[in-house]
């Protein structure tokens, strides 16, 4: 059906470094698959732009990143949206699809320092880590109550000069963003995601479209990676099915390998203080019912008192 499409196909994004990386790429990826079709790329602020002095859990929006690409999708002033698939909330506005997940990057968070090879039991006592996560500020705590941890808000790129600039000794940030964007550089090291749990869908890129846009099923189709797919899915359903908002620390990570897929999901206490952490393994690889299977098991541990 994409061979139809005769006008320009508009796709929305923010404007970050990163943010128009990621829609480059994803444009790159359909121009390879329908060399024929002419693509655009449209700048759309959100609210989550705007908003850069204050924590992003203190905010509570859950369409922080994506609202305003959404109400340019509904409005039918872009035909796709790119997104980093850990900014998308798992309720869908009326009449949009999660409609592609593109090739997942690497899903763990790395540690930005100075010197190389540190670990987070191997950063200096008492000193300064800055995040912008909820997730990773209750991972550290319970790990390492004596660090300072602070908010760190901005791109990329802004968080990499406050770091240049000496206002705090240590960063945490998603791995997939600092390569992306070629800031590899400062990485000292890769957290293990069996220590680091990572956000639901973090390393994922997501392209949503409006439901009644059929001419672009070939097009999404042709970019669409069956395994990331499978494995966001599962940890998209453990995220909804908790009810969790954004004032809870909650992780998950879905890998298949060879066949089998192995899921890890926690939820913790904001303080760090309790952590309910549970691992399932399933050789029957289903979309979203590990996920969902996972989220009850944590719920029957105490998960949902938790919740917030």
């Amino acid at each position: 059906m994409a061979s139809y499409y005769s006008s320009d196909i508009v796709i929305g994004t923010r404007g970050s470094k990163l943010a128009l990386w990621q829609a480059n790429y994803a444009l790159k990826l359909m121009k390879a698959a329908f060399p024929h079709l002419s693509f655009s790329l449209k700048i759309i602020e959100t609210k989550g732009d705007k908003l850069l002095y204050t924590a992003l859990y203190k905010i509570g929006d859950k369409g922080l990143f994506t609202k305003e690409l959404e109400n340019e999708l509904l409005s039918g002033n872009i035909d796709l949206a790119v997104h980093s698939l850990k900014d998308l909330q798992t309720d869908l506005p009326e009449g949009l699809l999660l409609s592609a997940v593109l090739k997942r990057h690497n899903p763990c968070d790395v540690i930005i320092a100075k010197e190389k090879g540190l670990t987070i039991h191997t950063l200096e006592k008492s000193a300064t880590v800055a995040t912008s996560s909820i997730r990773r500020i209750a991972l550290l705590k319970n790990i390492r109550p004596d660090l300072n941890i602070i908010d760190l808000r901005g791109n990329i790129t802004t968080r990499i000069r406050k770091f240049e600039e000496g206002l705090f000794d240590y960063a945490i940030l998603a791995c997939a963003g600092v390569e992306r964007i070629g800031l590899s550089d400062y990485i000292s090291s890769y957290i293990p995601t069996d220590t680091f749990l990572p956000a639901v869908g973090q390393g994922a890129l997501a392209i949503e479209s409006r439901e009644d846009n059929l001419k672009l099923y070939d097009i999404l189709m042709a970019i669409n990676d069956k395994t990331t797919e499978i494995e966001v899915s599962n940890e998209r359903a453990f995220l909804k099915e908790l009810g969790g908002g954004c004032k809870t620390p909650i992780a998950a990570l879905a890998q298949i390998n060879d066949g089998v897929l192995e899921m890890e999901g926690l939820v913790a206490k904001s303080d760090g203080s309790t952590i309910i952490k549970e691992k399932i393994v399933a050789e029957s690889i289903q979309i979203e019912n590990i996920g969902k299977k996972l989220a009850h098991i944590l719920i029957k541990k105490g998960a949902d008192k938790l919740l917030i």
